[in-house]
């Protein structure tokens, strides 16, 4: 007999086919506008030879093998279920008693479940909060020194987060849009919390239509779509915040900068126009100045500057863009140059970060709250995100962040659920030495993904198609019920069930599970949410027809949304929430904060790993590491669609053909890329709309180190072996991923078998 079940991922809304148990088919919602192919991986991946059966302990550590040990190189010893919540609980008892609650890193990330219930952090968090407390993580590795740096100068994250300036507004009002690292028709596939409809390339599409010009300013060709029709200027990796502020210096020198809105709208304008003639430090930030550091040259800067204040604009960039280091730099002259054009506030105009980032920004829906788990308070510290190295490496040490001087505790346990840190982070050589020096790591996952081979307890979790949950995005007009299509695989639990056994053991379940199952849960969270939308006036159905149904629609708004519009037209009846109440073109503090590498206005500072430093003499290609086509950052790898971009059974890499022939490389042959941090094996894909001395790879591919010829090598391409793990500053202390330098050379070896979508070696019982 063939079901058909309501769900959602967060690369879009389908229906789950189910034949004799098995999931065969997720079939695109009948309302979503362009569904991607992402889905076609999702039946294999549920049922996958990388599933974890049954809960695991590593054999080492049950002899005692704690700190220090070579994680990843273990046998694992299956155990019941009972035992497995005993020594987590155990141990987690030992290490709050012997070392403090902040002792535990309460290690996930955003990404696990479009389900808002059996949201792996959201559940990790609360049980850890209601325990005591833990060492959290803040911002994020998607746009982390951009959400520490827009609350100074626009007074908020709404301008990268969203809601921003929606998209029909731009069809109709604006007539040039700069794309700072394009507009990626495969970041559109994804939507946080799920999609009903993928609107992103319509949006573009009918903008095109309706007569925007798209200037695609990026090192890839492909990072806009064809049907764009997008100039190309294919700017040098990392100089985007010279190419911008030589922009600035062409508005100012030949009379175009809007200055009534830089004077009743901004504040510091006068000392960041001091700084772009020069007139602070003798160097004028002319297009002359900034065309052998972009490569891009200078006529071509003075008529995008021109074009830009002859046309009403809007200005972009793509997350990516400021992860690199100096990354808040851009975006800061960005906000600058939208200022100097006076379009932000405008109709289509203005600026907004991330309409290439992610399917929903710009999106025309009421801005209403999503159904969420509510947050459980932790009394523990808090580290950005990024900075997890630096935590584990440096106790008792002091990481100054956005003004603040964290002191480092000591990090005896690790608990992760939801998200694959080696996958985010950098340098994973050096992030494997210093997760191994930490005595205990507890992981919840279903896959035999890397931080599952680098646990001591494994606790295996259910996929979202073995439970009930709703998914809902602040992003999207759907809110989908999550019905469970397959019985757990294995001995699959859900993250709820296995945390509320747990707190039994430690003395709190009912203050963890509030008395509710699933179902109560469930109910609870969708009765909160539909109080919330009454109190927009947006009426939904109730539970039990929602549920029935598979999805609720919020309404259309009746008007289109600006940005800023409120307070573009009077500032001082409505500003911003920064100290003047005004766009910080100048920021007091953050010249206070003294750090040399960001003074109180937007600077050009060089990278330390960029084409233009000594380094590049000996790793003279720059790699740039973006979000893959094929899955949603590490998810899916060993899903069908994945597989099938592979070449020779590693991630593809992005290459001029000039750099390849220089190196005697060909098409789809297997080269090996380093630096002094690691090396990997990629396959290769030649093409010309990247360009020379840039190279791309997809993050993503499961890490998967083999100690060949003297050496650690990821057989498999994963990009964050070679990436630095450097703060983009200590203000935003984000992600620097995309400042990264290497070579390339053919492999002339035996290609080594992939091992990671298989699970590692397991004894049948404890000896």
């Amino acid at each position: 007999m063939t079901r058909t079940h309501p769900h959602s991922a967060h690369w879009g809304a389908f229906d789950a086919v189910v034949e004799g148990g098995r999931l065969r088919e997720a079939r695109p919602f009948a309302r979503d506008a362009a569904p991607g192919a992402l889905l076609a991986s999702i039946p294999g991946a549920v049922h996958a030879r990388s599933r974890i059966d049954r809960p695991y302990v590593r054999e080492g550590w049950l002899r005692g093998g704690r700190a220090g040990s070579e994680r990843g190189r273990d046998r694992f010893v299956p155990v019941p279920w009972d035992r497995a919540i005993r020594l987590a609980a155990e141990e987690t008892r030992r290490v709050r008693a012997e070392a403090g609650d902040a002792a535990i890193l309460g290690g996930s990330y955003g990404w696990s479940s479009a389900g808002r219930f059996h949201h792996a952090r959201s559940q990790l968090h609360r049980f850890l909060g209601l325990g005591g407390g833990f060492t959290a993580q803040v911002t994020n590795y998607s746009y982390g020194a951009g959400m520490t740096l827009m609350p100074h100068v626009l007074g908020t994250n709404d301008v990268l987060q969203g809601p921003v300036t929606d998209w029909d507004g731009i069809a109709r009002h604006a007539r040039l849009m700069l794309c700072f690292g394009g507009l990626p028709l495969k970041n559109g596939l994804v939507t946080a919390g799920g999609a009903g409809s993928h609107d992103y390339a319509p949006q573009m599409r009918r903008a095109a239509e309706a007569g925007v010009r798209f200037v695609n300013i990026s090192p890839f060709r492909g990072d806009c779509a064809e049907f764009l029709g997008a100039e190309w200027v294919p700017i040098r990796p990392n100089s985007d915040a010279a190419l911008v502020l030589a922009m600035l210096h062409a508005l100012v020198t030949e009379g175009l900068e809007d200055r009534d809105f830089l004077a009743r709208c901004t504040v510091g304008w006068e000392r960041l126009r001091a700084y772009v003639l020069g007139e602070a430090d003798g160097v004028a930030k002319s297009p002359d100045w900034a065309a052998p550091l972009c490569e891009v040259p200078a006529e071509t800067i003075r008529r995008l500057a021109r074009e830009a204040a002859g046309a009403p604009t809007m200005i972009t960039a793509t997350w990516s863009l400021q992860r690199a280091e100096h990354g808040e730099q851009p975006w800061w002259a960005l906000v600058a140059l939208a200022s100097a054009l006076g379009g932000i506030g405008e109709p289509g105009q203005g600026i907004g970060f991330g309409y290439g980032s992610m399917n929903g920004m710009g999106t025309p829906r009421r801005r209403l709250p999503s159904v969420n788990l509510p947050a459980t308070r932790n009394p523990g510290p808090s580290i950005p995100v990024s900075r997890v190295v630096e935590l584990l490496e440096r106790p008792g040490e002091v990481l100054s962040y956005n003004g603040r001087d964290i002191t480092l505790p000591e990090i005896r346990m690790i608990w992760w659920a939801g998200g694959n840190p080696f996958h985010h982070h950098q340098d994973l050589n050096r992030f494997r030495r210093a997760w191994n020096r930490v005595e205990t790591v507890i992981v919840q996952e279903p896959w035999w993904t890397a931080p599952a081979r680098m646990a001591d307890i494994v606790l295996p979790a259910t996929t979202t198609l073995e439970r009930n949950d709703i998914g809902s995005s602040s992003s999207d007009r759907f809110v989908r019920a999550m019905h469970r299509a397959v019985p757990p695989q294995g001995q699959a639990r859900n993250d709820h069930d296995m945390l509320a056994d747990m707190a039994e053991e430690l003395g709190f379940r009912e203050r963890f599970t509030q008395g509710r199952d699933e179902e109560a849960w469930l109910r609870h969270l969708y009765g909160q949410w539909q109080r919330s939308c009454a109190h927009f006036g947006v009426a939904v159905p109730d539970f039990d027809r929602f549920w029935a149904e598979g999805h609720a629609e919020i309404p259309p708004p009746n008007e289109g949304f600006t940005l800023f519009e409120g307070f573009a037209r009077d500032p001082a009846a409505n500003p911003l929430n920064t100290p003047s109440g005004k766009v910080e073109l100048f920021s007091e503090t953050i010249a206070r904060f003294n750090y040399g590498e960001i003074p109180g206005h937007p600077v050009w500072r060089e990278p330390r790993e960029w084409l233009g430093a000594p380094l590049a003499e000996r790793f003279p290609l720059h790699l740039l590491s973006y979000q893959p086509a094929t899955r949603l950052h590490g998810q899916m790898d060993d899903g069908r669609v994945s597989l099938a971009s592979k070449i020779q059974g590693r991630e593809p890499m992005l290459m001029h053909p000039a750099d390849a022939a220089a190196r005697g490389l060909a098409d789809g042959s297997v080269v090996r890329v380093f630096n002094t941090r690691g090396a990997l094996l990629a396959g290769l894909r030649l093409s010309a709309e990247i360009r020379p001395g840039v190279v791309a790879l997809a993050t993503g591919a499961w890490w998967d180190p083999q100690e060949i010829g003297g050496e650690t090598l990821c057989v498999h391409g994963n990009a964050n072996v070679l990436t630095q793990d450097v703060g983009t500053s200590r203000l935003g202390q984000g992600c620097a991923a995309q400042s990264c330098l290497v070579q390339v050379e053919a492999w002339t070896g035996a290609l080594p078998e992939i091992r990671v979508h298989s699970p590692p070696p397991v004894l049948e019982a404890a000896e």
